[in-house]
């Protein structure tokens, strides 16, 4: 198995065309960048330079990152409050930026939402005890990222 042949780039400025494409394809966080950036083989010096000029052209901001990520995960996946922080803690943005751009989603639209995924999985369930059915219906919700208490609510005031 032979794997591909990577292309190593020395040069700062043909790195920086480059990069600049990657994050015009769509939104990246810093870490994203500079990961993408040592895979081509530059050097440190020229990494950092490079992610300041980036900054510098507004190609790469972190702010706008954390807002379409949670946005995207949110509305395209249902993704809870918790696991899009966990996303965007591991694509190490910072602890500020992930507060601010968890305010972005619509209290009314999440709890909506996690009564729509938890109407979903209970029709999707054949368990006939009530409180297993529950349970599963709890560990459901949390593994896509909801807060326990919000699912204890929506849980008491439905019929699931």
């Amino acid at each position: 198995m032979d794997r591909p042949k990577t292309i190593k780039i020395t040069d700062p400025k043909v790195a920086l065309t480059k990069a600049e494409h990657f994050c015009a394809y769509q939104e990246r966080s810093q870490q994203e960048v500079r990961d993408k950036l040592y895979d081509w083989g530059l050097w440190p010096d020229a990494v950092e330079q490079t992610i300041s000029q980036l900054i510098e052209g507004n190609f790469l901001n972190e702010d706008r990152f954390a807002k379409a990520y949670t946005k995207g995960k949110f509305s395209q996946k249902a993704w809870g409050r918790i696991k899009i922080k966990q996303g965007l803690k591991f694509k190490r943005v910072p602890d500020v930026l992930i507060k601010k751009a968890l305010l972005t989603i619509d209290a009314d639209d999440y709890f909506a939402t996690l009564t729509r995924i938890l109407e979903k999985k209970a029709s999707l369930l054949s368990e006939r005890s009530q409180l297993k059915r529950r349970y599963k219906l709890q560990q459901y919700a949390m593994s896509r990222g909801y807060e326990a208490d919000l699912i204890a609510d929506v849980l008491k005031n439905s019929d699931l």
